[in-house]
């Protein structure tokens, strides 16, 4: 079977126009009238043409795609960072192509790569490492990005785009909750350290520890990965080695699945014996039981917020380099509770 495949200089053949008025009113250009415009219209539908998206970048110097680097789609938080990318894309006439890292350099390096080839026209990243080399050599080349929930070193010495949440702040609610219902003896479970926001989140941690004048047993601050089995094997380890908290503050709402999951294996119960909170607020803070309370964070309003400031940038409508926090809030559900005294005492 032969396919034959068309340009748009047959599609001006056939409309009887020019090849510039066939491109006008491919891009929705001015000065060509209703009646050309259903000539080229019509021409286009009979020949089945596909416009060469790289032949028009050529062109036009821009793809208007966008390439989202995440670590992992399974987690619910960055399906819904990714959904606020792609609303905003949407929304400006761009395109999102989606790659996922899985937490590793050398995947994030292959994928700027092989997106560079395409000739997308900037980056939304939420892979970064805090030391992460792909990054600054996107900076050194100039290539237009904004980084999404994640920070590299010295960051304010190079003109980029940031959308974070206030991770520190997160951290401190989640922490002092706990203190406030009674609990002392207080577990905190991180992702990688590697990557900063786990590094604020501990630091909220320590600075609500610190205020309420407790000490801090090393034993029970542990990082990983922002998996569930982490959350599950780290527990069962502590719980192995005779290590009891009152209560678990977990880096993001999946480390905190896995840490209750444990804690049932074992026959305690959430909360009555042992209190978690979660971070990002994800729909698993919901479905799980019991509910989970966990630190709220504006998810798809960061992507869309990220994507925007990328795409004004593309389009020359804003120059300087912005980083933007937004607030986090502490959402109460049922894996909260009082601080029993006589189990604490047990302890």
């Amino acid at each position: 079977m032969i396919v034959i495949s068309y340009t748009i200089y047959d599609v001006a053949k056939k409309a009887g126009v020019s090849i510039a008025t066939v491109s006008r009113v491919l891009n929705n250009g001015i000065h060509v009238s209703e009646k050309t415009k259903q000539k080229v219209k019509t021409a286009i539908e009979e020949l089945n043409y596909t416009p060469n998206i790289l032949a028009s970048a050529l062109t036009k110097k821009s793809t208007l795609t966008i390439g989202l680097l995440i670590p992992d789609i399974s987690n619910p938080f960055f399906s819904e960072l990714s959904r606020g990318v792609e609303d905003a894309c949407n929304d400006f006439g761009f395109n999102t192509v989606i790659c996922n890292t899985d937490y590793s350099l050398q995947k994030e390096a292959a994928y700027i790569n092989l997106l560079r080839q395409k000739s997308v026209d900037g980056f939304v990243i939420t892979t970064a490492h805090y030391n992460d080399k792909n990054v600054i050599q996107l900076i050194k080349d100039r290539i237009p990005m904004v980084l999404l929930d994640r920070n590299i070193e010295r960051s304010d010495a190079y003109d980029i785009d940031l959308v974070l949440s206030d991770n520190i702040g997160g951290g401190y609610l989640a922490t002092k909750h706990l203190i406030q219902l009674g609990h002392k003896n207080i577990a905190c479970f991180l992702g990688p350290p590697e990557i900063e926001v786990n590094v604020e989140r501990e630091k909220g941690y320590i600075k609500a520890m610190k205020e309420a004048k407790l000490t801090i047993n090393p034993s029970l601050v542990a990082y990983g990965d922002f998996k569930l089995e982490f959350g599950y094997k780290k527990t069962i380890e502590l719980l192995n080695r005779h290590i009891i908290p009152t209560a678990f503050f977990a880096a993001n709402d999946l480390i905190a699945v896995g840490i209750i999951r444990a804690l049932k294996s074992v026959g305690l119960s959430v909360p009555s014996d042992i209190s978690v909170v979660g971070f990002d607020d994800t729909i698993f803070a919901e479905i799980i039981d019991p509910p989970l309370t966990s630190v709220n964070q504006p998810i798809r309003e960061m992507g869309y917020h990220a994507t925007k400031l990328l795409i004004k940038k593309l389009r020359g409508e804003r120059s300087t380099s912005k980083k933007i926090i937004f607030d986090t809030e502490l959402i109460i559900r049922e894996s909260t509770s009082a601080c029993d005294a006589k189990i604490s005492y047990l302890r």
